[in-house]
Protein backbone atom coordinates (compact mmCIF):
# COMPACT_ATOMS: atom_id res chain seq x y z
CA UNK A 1 0.00 0.00 0.00
CA UNK A 2 0.93 3.54 -0.55
CA UNK A 3 1.18 6.40 1.91
CA UNK A 4 -1.39 7.82 0.01
CA UNK A 5 -3.40 5.21 -1.13
CA UNK A 6 -4.23 4.14 -4.67
CA UNK A 7 -1.87 4.79 -7.60
CA UNK A 8 -0.64 0.78 -8.28
CA UNK A 9 0.24 0.77 -4.36
CA UNK A 10 3.38 2.71 -4.76
CA UNK A 11 5.40 4.64 -2.15
CA UNK A 12 5.33 8.50 -2.75
CA UNK A 13 8.25 10.20 -2.57
CA UNK A 14 9.76 14.03 -2.52
CA UNK A 15 8.65 14.70 -5.64
CA UNK A 16 5.20 13.55 -5.57
CA UNK A 17 4.83 14.95 -2.43
CA UNK A 18 6.76 18.30 -4.48
CA UNK A 19 3.98 18.03 -6.97
CA UNK A 20 1.06 17.98 -4.66
CA UNK A 21 2.30 21.22 -3.35
CA UNK A 22 2.83 23.28 -6.23
CA UNK A 23 -0.62 22.36 -7.00
CA UNK A 24 -2.28 23.26 -4.26
CA UNK A 25 0.06 26.50 -3.44
CA UNK A 26 -0.98 27.79 -7.45
CA UNK A 27 -4.60 26.91 -6.60
CA UNK A 28 -4.38 28.90 -3.68
CA UNK A 29 -2.53 31.85 -4.93
CA UNK A 30 -4.93 31.72 -8.30
CA UNK A 31 -8.35 31.10 -7.04
CA UNK A 32 -8.43 31.94 -3.12
CA UNK A 33 -6.01 34.51 -2.93
CA UNK A 34 -7.27 37.08 -5.05
CA UNK A 35 -10.72 36.99 -3.15
CA UNK A 36 -9.21 37.42 0.30
CA UNK A 37 -7.11 40.09 -1.13
CA UNK A 38 -10.81 41.68 -2.34
CA UNK A 39 -11.74 41.13 1.40
CA UNK A 40 -9.07 42.70 3.14
CA UNK A 41 -9.11 45.68 1.08
CA UNK A 42 -13.05 46.14 2.14
CA UNK A 43 -11.59 46.71 5.82
CA UNK A 44 -8.99 49.13 4.50
CA UNK A 45 -9.18 52.65 5.12
CA UNK A 46 -6.92 55.43 5.06
CA UNK A 47 -6.33 55.03 9.01
CA UNK A 48 -5.73 50.94 9.02
CA UNK A 49 -8.77 48.54 9.57
CA UNK A 50 -12.30 50.07 9.50
CA UNK A 51 -15.84 48.67 8.49
CA UNK A 52 -16.69 52.35 7.54
CA UNK A 53 -17.35 51.02 3.40
CA UNK A 54 -19.50 48.45 5.10
CA UNK A 55 -21.43 50.90 7.05
CA UNK A 56 -22.25 52.83 3.49
CA UNK A 57 -23.16 49.81 1.82
CA UNK A 58 -25.87 49.09 4.40
CA UNK A 59 -26.65 52.68 4.83
CA UNK A 60 -27.31 53.27 0.95
CA UNK A 61 -30.65 52.12 -0.35
CA UNK A 62 -29.58 51.66 -3.99
CA UNK A 63 -27.03 49.29 -2.57
CA UNK A 64 -29.50 47.36 -0.94
CA UNK A 65 -32.01 47.56 -3.77
CA UNK A 66 -29.55 46.07 -6.18
CA UNK A 67 -28.48 43.25 -4.25
CA UNK A 68 -32.22 42.43 -3.48
CA UNK A 69 -32.63 42.78 -7.37
CA UNK A 70 -30.18 40.33 -7.98
CA UNK A 71 -32.03 37.79 -5.82
CA UNK A 72 -35.86 38.01 -7.22
CA UNK A 73 -34.52 39.01 -10.70
CA UNK A 74 -32.67 35.42 -10.09
CA UNK A 75 -35.72 33.71 -8.75
CA UNK A 76 -38.02 34.55 -11.42
CA UNK A 77 -35.68 33.79 -13.90
CA UNK A 78 -35.57 29.89 -12.45
CA UNK A 79 -39.31 30.11 -12.72
CA UNK A 80 -39.92 31.38 -16.69
CA UNK A 81 -37.00 28.84 -17.60
CA UNK A 82 -38.90 25.94 -16.07
CA UNK A 83 -42.57 27.28 -17.37
CA UNK A 84 -40.69 26.84 -20.38
CA UNK A 85 -37.79 24.57 -20.98
CA UNK A 86 -39.89 21.70 -18.96
CA UNK A 87 -43.16 21.52 -21.33
CA UNK A 88 -40.47 21.70 -24.48
CA UNK A 89 -38.59 18.70 -22.86
CA UNK A 90 -41.87 16.63 -22.11
CA UNK A 91 -43.44 17.20 -25.72
CA UNK A 92 -40.60 16.09 -27.62
CA UNK A 93 -39.60 13.25 -24.90
CA UNK A 94 -43.06 12.08 -24.30
CA UNK A 95 -44.61 11.98 -27.98
CA UNK A 96 -43.82 11.22 -31.62
CA UNK A 97 -44.69 13.52 -34.06
CA UNK A 98 -43.38 14.36 -37.51
CA UNK A 99 -40.18 16.33 -37.03
CA UNK A 100 -39.83 15.66 -33.63
CA UNK A 101 -35.83 15.26 -33.64
CA UNK A 102 -35.48 18.47 -35.68
CA UNK A 103 -37.66 20.43 -33.87
CA UNK A 104 -35.80 18.96 -30.45
CA UNK A 105 -32.36 20.02 -31.91
CA UNK A 106 -33.08 23.39 -32.96
CA UNK A 107 -34.94 24.07 -29.96
CA UNK A 108 -31.31 23.92 -27.89
CA UNK A 109 -30.01 26.71 -30.38
CA UNK A 110 -29.71 29.27 -27.65
CA UNK A 111 -26.70 27.38 -26.20
CA UNK A 112 -25.21 28.84 -29.42
CA UNK A 113 -25.28 32.26 -28.27
CA UNK A 114 -22.59 33.51 -25.96
CA UNK A 115 -24.55 36.07 -23.45
CA UNK A 116 -23.89 39.38 -24.71
CA UNK A 117 -24.20 37.75 -28.48
CA UNK A 118 -27.95 36.49 -27.20
CA UNK A 119 -28.67 40.31 -25.94
CA UNK A 120 -28.02 41.71 -29.28
CA UNK A 121 -29.49 39.43 -30.79
CA UNK A 122 -32.99 39.99 -28.67
CA UNK A 123 -32.38 43.13 -29.07
CA UNK A 124 -32.41 43.62 -33.24
CA UNK A 125 -35.27 41.73 -32.97
CA UNK A 126 -37.60 43.41 -30.27
CA UNK A 127 -35.82 46.45 -29.34
CA UNK A 128 -37.21 50.16 -30.16
CA UNK A 129 -35.83 50.13 -33.79
CA UNK A 130 -36.14 46.11 -33.75
CA UNK A 131 -37.49 43.95 -37.13
CA UNK A 132 -40.27 42.70 -35.08
CA UNK A 133 -41.28 45.69 -32.97
CA UNK A 134 -41.47 48.14 -36.44
CA UNK A 135 -43.74 45.21 -38.06
CA UNK A 136 -46.27 45.73 -35.18
CA UNK A 137 -45.73 49.61 -35.60
CA UNK A 138 -46.34 49.38 -39.03
CA UNK A 139 -49.17 46.98 -38.84
CA UNK A 140 -51.06 48.97 -35.84
CA UNK A 141 -50.27 52.53 -37.77
CA UNK A 142 -48.41 53.92 -34.23
CA UNK A 143 -46.23 56.67 -34.11
CA UNK A 144 -44.05 55.46 -31.80
CA UNK A 145 -42.85 51.40 -30.91
CA UNK A 146 -45.09 49.57 -29.07
CA UNK A 147 -43.08 48.64 -26.49
CA UNK A 148 -39.58 49.51 -25.20
CA UNK A 149 -37.02 47.08 -24.07
CA UNK A 150 -35.65 48.17 -21.16
CA UNK A 151 -35.70 47.56 -17.47
CA UNK A 152 -36.23 44.61 -15.47
CA UNK A 153 -38.68 42.90 -17.76
CA UNK A 154 -36.45 42.82 -20.94
CA UNK A 155 -33.61 41.66 -18.47
CA UNK A 156 -36.32 38.70 -17.00
CA UNK A 157 -36.89 38.13 -20.92
CA UNK A 158 -33.55 37.64 -21.91
CA UNK A 159 -32.51 35.53 -18.72
CA UNK A 160 -35.54 33.15 -19.63
CA UNK A 161 -34.33 33.18 -23.36
CA UNK A 162 -31.11 32.10 -22.55
CA UNK A 163 -31.68 30.28 -19.57
CA UNK A 164 -34.40 27.61 -20.53
CA UNK A 165 -32.11 25.39 -21.87
CA UNK A 166 -30.71 23.97 -18.86
CA UNK A 167 -34.33 23.08 -17.78
CA UNK A 168 -34.80 21.84 -21.45
CA UNK A 169 -31.45 19.52 -21.85
CA UNK A 170 -31.45 18.57 -17.84
CA UNK A 171 -35.15 17.41 -18.26
CA UNK A 172 -35.18 15.41 -21.67
CA UNK A 173 -31.67 13.70 -19.89
CA UNK A 174 -33.95 12.58 -16.73
CA UNK A 175 -36.44 11.80 -18.97
CA UNK A 176 -34.32 9.35 -20.58
CA UNK A 177 -33.49 7.58 -17.55
CA UNK A 178 -36.73 7.00 -16.53
CA UNK A 179 -38.59 3.28 -16.72
CA UNK A 180 -41.80 3.35 -18.58
CA UNK A 181 -42.39 0.38 -15.74
CA UNK A 182 -43.41 3.04 -13.71
CA UNK A 183 -45.81 4.48 -16.02
CA UNK A 184 -47.51 1.76 -16.78
CA UNK A 185 -47.97 0.84 -13.27
CA UNK A 186 -49.37 4.21 -12.29
CA UNK A 187 -52.08 3.44 -15.34
CA UNK A 188 -52.84 0.25 -14.19
CA UNK A 189 -53.81 1.60 -10.72
CA UNK A 190 -56.22 3.94 -12.20
CA UNK A 191 -53.86 7.18 -12.40
CA UNK A 192 -54.46 9.45 -15.20
CA UNK A 193 -51.86 11.54 -16.61
CA UNK A 194 -52.18 14.73 -14.78
CA UNK A 195 -51.82 12.58 -11.45
CA UNK A 196 -49.52 10.20 -12.94
CA UNK A 197 -47.15 13.67 -14.03
CA UNK A 198 -47.66 14.88 -10.03
CA UNK A 199 -46.74 11.85 -8.06
CA UNK A 200 -44.87 9.66 -10.48
CA UNK A 201 -42.77 11.83 -13.00
CA UNK A 202 -42.26 15.30 -10.77
CA UNK A 203 -40.90 13.28 -7.98
CA UNK A 204 -38.51 11.15 -10.02
CA UNK A 205 -37.55 14.45 -11.76
CA UNK A 206 -36.89 16.50 -8.73
CA UNK A 207 -33.06 16.05 -8.39
CA UNK A 208 -32.84 17.02 -11.96
CA UNK A 209 -34.89 19.88 -11.61
CA UNK A 210 -32.64 20.91 -8.68
CA UNK A 211 -29.25 20.88 -10.62
CA UNK A 212 -31.13 23.12 -13.59
CA UNK A 213 -32.46 25.13 -11.17
CA UNK A 214 -28.83 26.01 -9.62
CA UNK A 215 -27.31 25.97 -12.39
CA UNK A 216 -30.08 28.83 -13.91
CA UNK A 217 -29.87 30.85 -10.58
CA UNK A 218 -25.91 31.17 -10.13
CA UNK A 219 -25.93 31.94 -13.85
CA UNK A 220 -28.32 34.49 -12.93
CA UNK A 221 -26.86 36.29 -10.30
CA UNK A 222 -23.67 36.58 -12.33
CA UNK A 223 -25.27 37.68 -15.26
CA UNK A 224 -23.77 41.13 -16.23
CA UNK A 225 -24.85 41.92 -20.43
CA UNK A 226 -28.35 41.69 -19.92
CA UNK A 227 -28.18 43.96 -17.20
CA UNK A 228 -25.81 46.60 -18.49
CA UNK A 229 -27.38 46.38 -22.30
CA UNK A 230 -30.98 46.55 -21.10
CA UNK A 231 -31.06 47.43 -17.58
CA UNK A 232 -31.26 51.06 -18.13
CA UNK A 233 -31.87 52.58 -14.60
CA UNK A 234 -32.46 49.02 -13.13
CA UNK A 235 -29.31 47.91 -11.63
CA UNK A 236 -28.10 44.76 -10.25
CA UNK A 237 -24.98 43.73 -8.14
CA UNK A 238 -22.76 42.81 -10.99
CA UNK A 239 -23.64 46.79 -12.90
CA UNK A 240 -23.27 48.14 -9.60
CA UNK A 241 -19.77 46.62 -8.97
CA UNK A 242 -18.91 47.93 -12.58
CA UNK A 243 -20.38 51.56 -11.81
CA UNK A 244 -18.54 51.99 -8.50
CA UNK A 245 -15.31 50.94 -10.30
CA UNK A 246 -15.75 53.14 -12.98
CA UNK A 247 -16.01 55.98 -10.72
CA UNK A 248 -13.16 55.33 -9.23
CA UNK A 249 -14.78 54.26 -5.95
CA UNK A 250 -12.81 51.44 -4.99
CA UNK A 251 -13.57 50.79 -1.47
CA UNK A 252 -17.31 50.45 -2.34
CA UNK A 253 -16.69 48.25 -5.36
CA UNK A 254 -15.11 45.63 -2.75
CA UNK A 255 -17.69 45.57 -0.74
CA UNK A 256 -20.25 45.09 -3.48
CA UNK A 257 -18.04 42.33 -4.65
CA UNK A 258 -18.12 40.65 -1.11
CA UNK A 259 -21.62 41.09 -0.61
CA UNK A 260 -22.49 39.44 -4.09
CA UNK A 261 -20.01 36.39 -3.75
CA UNK A 262 -21.35 36.07 -0.16
CA UNK A 263 -25.31 36.04 -1.05
CA UNK A 264 -24.41 33.91 -3.94
CA UNK A 265 -22.18 30.79 -1.36
CA UNK A 266 -25.18 31.52 0.60
CA UNK A 267 -27.74 30.83 -2.06
CA UNK A 268 -25.58 27.72 -3.38
CA UNK A 269 -24.92 25.95 0.22
CA UNK A 270 -29.01 25.49 0.60
CA UNK A 271 -29.30 24.44 -3.73
CA UNK A 272 -26.91 22.09 -3.33
CA UNK A 273 -27.88 20.10 -0.49
CA UNK A 274 -31.19 19.92 -1.96
CA UNK A 275 -29.69 18.78 -4.92
CA UNK A 276 -27.92 16.25 -3.35
CA UNK A 277 -30.47 15.20 -0.91
CA UNK A 278 -33.66 14.38 -3.12
CA UNK A 279 -32.70 11.05 -4.26
CA UNK A 280 -35.41 8.88 -6.09
CA UNK A 281 -34.76 5.76 -7.58
CA UNK A 282 -36.62 4.28 -10.39
CA UNK A 283 -37.54 0.70 -10.51
CA UNK A 284 -38.03 -1.34 -13.37
CA UNK A 285 -36.40 -3.49 -15.98
CA UNK A 286 -34.39 -0.29 -17.75
CA UNK A 287 -35.69 -1.00 -20.95
CA UNK A 288 -35.80 2.58 -22.90
CA UNK A 289 -38.95 4.97 -22.64
CA UNK A 290 -41.83 4.53 -25.26
CA UNK A 291 -43.15 7.76 -27.20
CA UNK A 292 -46.80 8.04 -27.15
CA UNK A 293 -48.01 8.24 -31.03
CA UNK A 294 -50.63 11.54 -31.95
CA UNK A 295 -53.40 9.47 -32.85
CA UNK A 296 -56.05 12.09 -33.54
CA UNK A 297 -56.35 14.10 -36.91
CA UNK A 298 -56.02 17.46 -35.30
CA UNK A 299 -53.27 16.65 -32.94
CA UNK A 300 -51.69 14.94 -35.72
CA UNK A 301 -51.70 18.38 -37.30
CA UNK A 302 -51.89 20.38 -34.42
CA UNK A 303 -48.98 19.34 -32.30
CA UNK A 304 -46.06 19.39 -34.71
CA UNK A 305 -47.84 22.96 -36.01
CA UNK A 306 -47.83 24.64 -32.01
CA UNK A 307 -44.21 22.62 -32.09
CA UNK A 308 -42.68 24.17 -34.76
CA UNK A 309 -44.36 27.76 -34.15
CA UNK A 310 -42.74 27.29 -30.74
CA UNK A 311 -39.31 26.69 -31.71
CA UNK A 312 -39.36 29.12 -34.80
CA UNK A 313 -40.14 31.99 -31.73
CA UNK A 314 -36.88 30.36 -29.97
CA UNK A 315 -34.96 30.35 -32.86
CA UNK A 316 -36.03 33.57 -34.38
CA UNK A 317 -33.06 35.71 -32.75
CA UNK A 318 -30.62 33.43 -34.66
CA UNK A 319 -31.95 33.83 -37.93
CA UNK A 320 -32.29 38.14 -37.01
CA UNK A 321 -28.62 38.17 -35.74
CA UNK A 322 -27.80 36.43 -39.54
CA UNK A 323 -29.83 38.55 -41.33
CA UNK A 324 -28.46 41.71 -39.65
CA UNK A 325 -25.35 40.57 -39.91
CA UNK A 326 -25.74 41.03 -43.93
CA UNK A 327 -26.60 44.83 -43.92
CA UNK A 328 -24.25 47.11 -45.18
CA UNK A 329 -23.37 49.96 -42.91
CA UNK A 330 -25.51 53.18 -43.52
CA UNK A 331 -27.83 50.77 -45.82
CA UNK A 332 -30.75 50.62 -42.86
CA UNK A 333 -32.05 53.81 -41.53
CA UNK A 334 -36.07 54.28 -41.15
CA UNK A 335 -37.05 51.23 -43.57
CA UNK A 336 -38.64 47.57 -41.51
CA UNK A 337 -36.46 45.57 -43.39
CA UNK A 338 -33.18 46.14 -44.76
CA UNK A 339 -33.07 47.35 -48.39
CA UNK A 340 -30.00 45.47 -49.53
CA UNK A 341 -27.72 42.77 -48.35
CA UNK A 342 -24.28 41.56 -48.82
CA UNK A 343 -21.13 39.97 -47.25
CA UNK A 344 -19.46 43.30 -46.58
CA UNK A 345 -19.61 42.84 -43.11
CA UNK A 346 -17.83 39.53 -43.61
CA UNK A 347 -15.40 40.93 -45.94
CA UNK A 348 -14.00 43.67 -43.23
CA UNK A 349 -13.70 41.33 -40.54
CA UNK A 350 -11.19 39.63 -41.94
CA UNK A 351 -9.43 42.00 -44.35
CA UNK A 352 -8.04 44.86 -41.14
CA UNK A 353 -6.06 44.52 -38.45
CA UNK A 354 -8.42 46.28 -36.88
CA UNK A 355 -11.22 43.66 -36.78
CA UNK A 356 -9.41 40.72 -36.97
CA UNK A 357 -7.20 41.48 -34.28
CA UNK A 358 -9.99 40.74 -31.94
CA UNK A 359 -10.96 37.26 -33.79
CA UNK A 360 -7.20 36.13 -33.30
CA UNK A 361 -7.35 37.63 -29.28
CA UNK A 362 -10.67 35.38 -28.42
CA UNK A 363 -9.23 32.47 -30.26
CA UNK A 364 -6.12 32.69 -28.61
CA UNK A 365 -6.67 33.30 -24.99
CA UNK A 366 -9.50 30.88 -25.18
CA UNK A 367 -7.28 28.45 -26.19
CA UNK A 368 -4.80 28.88 -23.92
CA UNK A 369 -6.99 29.03 -20.53
CA UNK A 370 -8.79 26.22 -22.03
CA UNK A 371 -5.35 24.31 -21.97
CA UNK A 372 -4.19 25.76 -18.49
CA UNK A 373 -8.03 24.69 -17.06
CA UNK A 374 -7.31 21.33 -18.49
CA UNK A 375 -3.70 20.65 -16.84
CA UNK A 376 -5.38 22.00 -13.66
CA UNK A 377 -8.02 19.42 -13.66
CA UNK A 378 -5.93 16.38 -14.78
CA UNK A 379 -3.67 17.22 -11.95
CA UNK A 380 -6.26 17.53 -9.32
CA UNK A 381 -8.05 14.38 -10.39
CA UNK A 382 -4.58 12.48 -9.99
CA UNK A 383 -4.64 13.61 -6.68
CA UNK A 384 -7.61 13.54 -5.47
CA UNK A 385 -8.84 10.13 -6.92
CA UNK A 386 -6.06 8.36 -8.13
CA UNK A 387 -3.52 9.23 -4.99
CA UNK A 388 -6.48 10.20 -2.67
CA UNK A 389 -4.21 12.56 -1.14
CA UNK A 390 -4.70 14.44 2.41
CA UNK A 391 -6.79 17.47 1.79
CA UNK A 392 -8.18 16.62 -1.53
CA UNK A 393 -12.06 17.73 -0.12
CA UNK A 394 -10.65 20.96 -0.25
CA UNK A 395 -8.54 20.39 -3.36
CA UNK A 396 -11.65 19.65 -5.28
CA UNK A 397 -13.46 22.69 -3.58
CA UNK A 398 -11.14 25.12 -4.50
CA UNK A 399 -11.54 23.61 -8.37
CA UNK A 400 -15.07 24.85 -7.85
CA UNK A 401 -15.20 27.97 -5.92
CA UNK A 402 -14.66 30.12 -9.38
CA UNK A 403 -18.46 28.64 -10.60
CA UNK A 404 -20.09 29.95 -7.24
CA UNK A 405 -18.13 33.22 -7.57
CA UNK A 406 -20.07 35.92 -10.66
CA UNK A 407 -17.69 37.00 -13.04
CA UNK A 408 -17.76 40.31 -11.91
CA UNK A 409 -16.70 39.32 -8.01
CA UNK A 410 -13.64 37.24 -10.21
CA UNK A 411 -12.22 40.14 -12.52
CA UNK A 412 -12.38 42.60 -9.94
CA UNK A 413 -10.29 39.98 -7.48
CA UNK A 414 -8.14 39.77 -10.38
CA UNK A 415 -8.06 43.28 -10.82
CA UNK A 416 -7.27 44.67 -7.34
CA UNK A 417 -4.63 41.88 -6.29
CA UNK A 418 -2.49 41.87 -9.88
CA UNK A 419 -2.53 45.61 -9.93
CA UNK A 420 0.51 46.01 -8.05
CA UNK A 421 4.41 44.42 -8.19
CA UNK A 422 5.00 43.03 -4.76
CA UNK A 423 6.12 39.70 -5.53
CA UNK A 424 7.29 38.71 -1.63
CA UNK A 425 3.10 38.61 -1.14
CA UNK A 426 2.43 36.93 -4.24
CA UNK A 427 1.33 39.67 -6.29
CA UNK A 428 2.44 41.28 -9.58
CA UNK A 429 1.40 43.13 -12.37
CA UNK A 430 -0.63 41.57 -14.85
CA UNK A 431 -3.34 44.57 -15.70
CA UNK A 432 -2.72 45.43 -18.64
CA UNK A 433 -1.38 42.12 -20.34
CA UNK A 434 -3.31 39.37 -22.48
CA UNK A 435 -2.51 37.14 -19.29
CA UNK A 436 -4.68 38.54 -16.99
CA UNK A 437 -7.51 37.61 -19.41
CA UNK A 438 -6.25 34.24 -20.05
CA UNK A 439 -6.25 33.97 -15.78
CA UNK A 440 -9.36 35.12 -15.78
CA UNK A 441 -10.78 33.16 -18.35
CA UNK A 442 -9.21 30.07 -16.86
CA UNK A 443 -10.49 30.87 -13.34
CA UNK A 444 -14.08 31.16 -15.51
CA UNK A 445 -13.79 27.36 -17.36
CA UNK A 446 -11.92 25.91 -14.41
CA UNK A 447 -14.95 24.18 -12.47
CA UNK A 448 -16.31 22.56 -16.46
CA UNK A 449 -13.32 20.84 -16.98
CA UNK A 450 -12.42 20.26 -13.28
CA UNK A 451 -16.05 18.54 -13.27
CA UNK A 452 -15.78 16.90 -16.61
CA UNK A 453 -12.22 15.13 -15.49
CA UNK A 454 -12.82 14.42 -12.26
CA UNK A 455 -16.52 12.62 -13.83
CA UNK A 456 -14.11 10.50 -16.09
CA UNK A 457 -11.10 9.95 -13.58
CA UNK A 458 -14.05 8.10 -11.27
CA UNK A 459 -15.20 6.27 -14.04
CA UNK A 460 -12.21 4.92 -15.36
CA UNK A 461 -10.89 1.85 -13.99
CA UNK A 462 -7.68 1.51 -12.12
CA UNK A 463 -6.70 -2.12 -13.13
CA UNK A 464 -5.61 -0.66 -16.41
CA UNK A 465 -3.03 1.59 -14.67
CA UNK A 466 -1.99 -1.25 -12.50
CA UNK A 467 -1.40 -3.22 -15.14
CA UNK A 468 0.54 -0.77 -17.24
CA UNK A 469 2.35 -0.32 -14.13
CA UNK A 470 3.82 -4.03 -13.25
CA UNK A 471 4.81 -3.82 -16.85
CA UNK A 472 7.29 -1.33 -15.99
CA UNK A 473 6.08 1.98 -17.14
CA UNK A 474 6.66 4.78 -14.75
CA UNK A 475 3.91 7.56 -13.36
CA UNK A 476 5.08 9.63 -16.31
CA UNK A 477 4.88 6.98 -19.00
CA UNK A 478 1.16 5.53 -17.12
CA UNK A 479 -0.59 9.13 -17.27
CA UNK A 480 0.69 9.72 -20.89
CA UNK A 481 0.30 6.02 -22.77
CA UNK A 482 -2.91 4.74 -20.38
CA UNK A 483 -5.05 7.82 -18.32
CA UNK A 484 -5.13 10.39 -20.63
CA UNK A 485 -6.04 8.02 -23.63
CA UNK A 486 -8.66 6.79 -21.70
CA UNK A 487 -10.01 10.33 -20.55
CA UNK A 488 -10.26 11.22 -23.79
CA UNK A 489 -13.68 11.64 -23.84
CA UNK A 490 -14.16 13.50 -20.87
CA UNK A 491 -11.35 15.80 -21.33
CA UNK A 492 -13.34 16.19 -24.62
CA UNK A 493 -16.57 17.62 -23.21
CA UNK A 494 -15.19 19.87 -20.70
CA UNK A 495 -12.25 21.27 -23.45
CA UNK A 496 -15.26 21.90 -25.53
CA UNK A 497 -17.45 23.86 -23.04
CA UNK A 498 -14.08 25.25 -21.56
CA UNK A 499 -12.96 26.56 -25.21
CA UNK A 500 -16.58 28.47 -25.96
CA UNK A 501 -17.03 29.62 -22.59
CA UNK A 502 -13.74 31.41 -22.80
CA UNK A 503 -14.32 32.41 -26.77
CA UNK A 504 -17.53 34.32 -25.72
CA UNK A 505 -16.44 35.69 -22.38
CA UNK A 506 -17.60 39.11 -21.55
CA UNK A 507 -18.07 39.88 -17.88
CA UNK A 508 -14.55 39.62 -16.87
CA UNK A 509 -13.63 41.46 -20.43
CA UNK A 510 -15.33 44.10 -20.28
CA UNK A 511 -13.16 44.57 -16.19
CA UNK A 512 -10.05 43.62 -17.18
CA UNK A 513 -9.14 44.07 -21.14
CA UNK A 514 -7.41 46.73 -23.01
CA UNK A 515 -7.23 47.90 -26.23
CA UNK A 516 -4.93 45.67 -27.36
CA UNK A 517 -6.14 42.78 -25.70
CA UNK A 518 -10.23 43.30 -26.68
CA UNK A 519 -11.44 40.10 -27.42
CA UNK A 520 -14.50 39.65 -29.56
CA UNK A 521 -17.17 40.39 -27.32
CA UNK A 522 -15.86 43.64 -26.16
CA UNK A 523 -15.97 44.36 -30.26
CA UNK A 524 -19.28 43.90 -30.34
CA UNK A 525 -20.01 45.77 -27.54
CA UNK A 526 -17.96 48.72 -29.58
CA UNK A 527 -19.57 48.22 -32.54
CA UNK A 528 -23.11 48.90 -31.24
CA UNK A 529 -21.57 51.62 -29.67
CA UNK A 530 -20.90 53.30 -33.14
CA UNK A 531 -24.02 52.04 -34.48
CA UNK A 532 -22.19 49.40 -37.04
CA UNK A 533 -24.86 46.94 -36.23
CA UNK A 534 -23.77 44.96 -39.64
CA UNK A 535 -20.23 44.72 -37.76
CA UNK A 536 -21.65 43.82 -34.34
CA UNK A 537 -24.18 41.10 -35.75
CA UNK A 538 -21.34 39.85 -38.30
CA UNK A 539 -19.11 38.97 -35.14
CA UNK A 540 -21.65 37.71 -32.93
CA UNK A 541 -23.16 35.17 -36.34
CA UNK A 542 -18.73 33.75 -36.22
CA UNK A 543 -18.82 33.33 -32.62
CA UNK A 544 -22.44 31.53 -32.98
CA UNK A 545 -20.42 29.44 -35.74
CA UNK A 546 -17.32 29.01 -33.73
CA UNK A 547 -19.29 27.35 -31.03
CA UNK A 548 -21.16 25.37 -33.41
CA UNK A 549 -17.86 24.36 -34.79
CA UNK A 550 -16.18 23.24 -31.38
CA UNK A 551 -19.14 21.56 -30.06
CA UNK A 552 -19.82 19.57 -33.13
CA UNK A 553 -15.78 18.69 -33.33
CA UNK A 554 -15.75 17.26 -29.55
CA UNK A 555 -18.48 15.31 -30.07
CA UNK A 556 -17.16 13.70 -33.30
CA UNK A 557 -14.15 13.10 -31.25
CA UNK A 558 -15.97 11.66 -27.96
CA UNK A 559 -18.06 9.78 -30.55
CA UNK A 560 -14.93 8.47 -32.09
CA UNK A 561 -13.42 7.41 -29.30
CA UNK A 562 -15.96 5.47 -27.76
CA UNK A 563 -15.86 3.75 -31.20
CA UNK A 564 -12.10 2.89 -30.65
CA UNK A 565 -13.65 1.83 -26.96
CA UNK A 566 -15.62 -0.37 -27.88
Amino acid sequence: MSAWGGGAGRQRGPRDRLFLAAVFVLLFWAVVYPNLVVLAGSLRGDAGLTTRHYAAFFGTASELRALWSSVWISALTVMFSALIGVPLALLFARYEFPGRRLLGALAAMPVLLPPLVGVIAILFLYGESGIATRLVQDFLGLESPPWRLHGAGAILAVHAYSMYVYFYLFTLAGLARLDPAVFEAAASLGAGRIRTFGRVTLPLLTPTLAGASLLTFMTSMASFSAPYVLGGGFRVMTTQIFNSKLQGEMGMAMVETVMLAAVSLMVLWPLSRWEGSREYVSPGKGAAPQRLPVKSRWAAVGVPAAAGFGVFLLILPHLTLLLVSLVPDGSWTVQTLPPRYSLENYAQLFSELRTFRPIVNSLLMASAATFIAVAFALAVGQLVVRWRVPGRRLLEAMLAVPWALPGTVLAVALATTFSVSQPWAGRFVLVGTAWILVMAYALRVLPLTGRAVLAGYRQLDPSFEEAAASLGAGRWRTLRRVTIPALLPAIAAGASLAFVTGLGEFVASIVLYTHRTRPISIEILAQLRDFDLGAAAAYGVLLMVLVAGAFTLAQRWIQGERAKAS
